[in-house]
């Protein structure tokens, strides 16, 4: 029934079937593992007093993150099982794929709004949010473009410049929607693989220049951006308006003090924070667990980020720079989502959509990062195989031969 699979989809040689068996890099899904775990148990404690107001059942938030959890798990396995030569075919497919569900969610009746945004495309009871695939198909494409055009990008301005031709439009549709948070870290991660990539001191500097100015016209731009600027600076000046979001937050911290109130035991959860179970679930975090529990999972998160980072530099050294520049910039996308959530939750930025990874409320957001999760141990196991370098070519006949080994020394 294997064979029958799809191309893409061959599962050997692959981390989940090779001749060690189930064989990846462990510290890096222990501790994504880790995350989804805490994830389910914060949603569950979060949302309980929410869930129940609005369907009658304190466990219904938790019953369908459960269910994303499961099919994020799936997604990720069947990453797992595709060649990263398959996604650098791939790269410009997936870019215009982006562009058309970016496209979609803007069309009447195709996309669904939700608190003033037109963020998802539904689908019966499950909304898609097409920006968290189209930052990761932004990536792949970028990443390929910096294999093709490696010499151009470090040496010529016009390198430098093609990707924003194809990444402006992409950032204009997400303003449209609005989202702006998406639009930060996805350009973000485009500047520091751009850099990774060779750019020089002086045109990444420019990049900078130029991000930091767009990012003010834009503030400008919209009455409510300012006032979300305005507001996080000094949120008590009006914590029954503007500020009310984030001086509830603030509340949350000061609360739990060094070890929490205990699990379950949030006040701020009790309709005082809104969206506690998506945006401000670290608030509740650190009220039920204390500092103690939020350091231990920002942590959590230097680790995984770190380590998705490593997996990229192990790849570049082996001579694998598709995969190195996905690797980088996957990890680039986890760490700008954290540092602007985090930073939001406590204070140092202003008021933005972006959830957690792997922690927050969100189907989306969750299977996308297991999606990515897959993309990384691949790369990571390819790395260790070999299996991604020009180099060395692998032919069926190779495994054969060790299997058949194995097999002797068995017996």
């Amino acid at each position: 029934m294997l064979a029958r699979l799809p191309g893409i989809f061959q599962p050997y040689p692959s981390p989940l079937l090779s001749r060690r068996g189930v064989d990846m890099d462990f510290p890096l899904l222990a501790g994504c593992l880790a995350l989804l775990g805490l994830g389910l148990v914060m949603i569950t404690s979060a949302s309980s007093e929410v869930a129940a107001a609005q369907s009658g059942t304190p466990l219904y938030h938790m019953v369908r993150h459960l269910v994303y959890v499961a099919i994020g798990l799936v997604a990720g396995g069947l990453t797992l099982l595709i060649p990263m030569s398959f996604w650098q075919n791939a790269s410009w497919k997936l870019l215009i794929a982006g562009f058309v569900l970016l496209l979609l969610v803007l069309v009447p009746g195709i996309g669904r709004e939700v608190n003033g945004s037109m963020r998802w495309i539904g689908f019966g009871m499950f909304n898609v949010q097409p920006s968290e695939l189209a930052k990761v198909f932004a990536v792949i494409f970028l990443a390929g473009y910096l294999v093709r055009r490696q010499e151009e990008v470090r040496e010529s301005w016009m390198g430098f410049f093609k990707p924003f031709v194809v990444l402006m439009p992409m950032a204009f549709l997400l303003l449209m929607e609005p989202d702006f948070g998406a639009t930060v870290v996805l350009m973000g991660a485009a500047a520091a693989m751009l850099f990774l990539g060779g750019v020089g001191l002086f045109r990444f500097g420019l990049l900078v220049a130029l991000a930091v100015a767009a990012v003010f016209v834009l503030v400008q731009a919209q009455p409510y951006r300012m006032a979300r600027l305005t507001s996080f600076t000094d949120p008590w000046a009006d914590q029954f308006g503007s500020g009310y979001q984030l001086s509830q937050a603030l509340i949350a911290f000061g609360r739990g003090e060094w070890f929490g109130v205990g699990l379950g035991n949030s006040v701020q959860k009790q309709f005082y924070l809104p969206e506690a179970h998506t945006d401000f679930v670290f608030s509740i975090l650190a009220e039920e667990l204390g500092l103690v529990g939020a350091l231990a999972t920002v942590a959590l998160f230097v680790f995984v980020t770190v380590r998705g980072l490593y997996v990229g530099l192990w790849a570049e050294k082996a001579g694998q720079f598709f995969a190195a520049y996905v690797a980088y910039g996957l990890s680039f996308l986890w760490i700008g989502q954290f540092l602007i959530n985090i930073g939001v939750n406590v204070g140092l930025l202003p008021t933005k959509g972006l959830t957690l990874p792997f922690l927050s409320y969100g189907g989306s957001s969750l299977v996308v990062c297991c999606i990515c999760l897959g993309l990384l141990l691949r790369i990571e196991w390819e790395r260790r195989t070999q299996l991604g370098s020009e180099e060395i070519e692998f032919r069926e006949e190779d495994f054969a031969e060790d299997e058949l080994s194995l097999g002797e020394s068995g017996r």
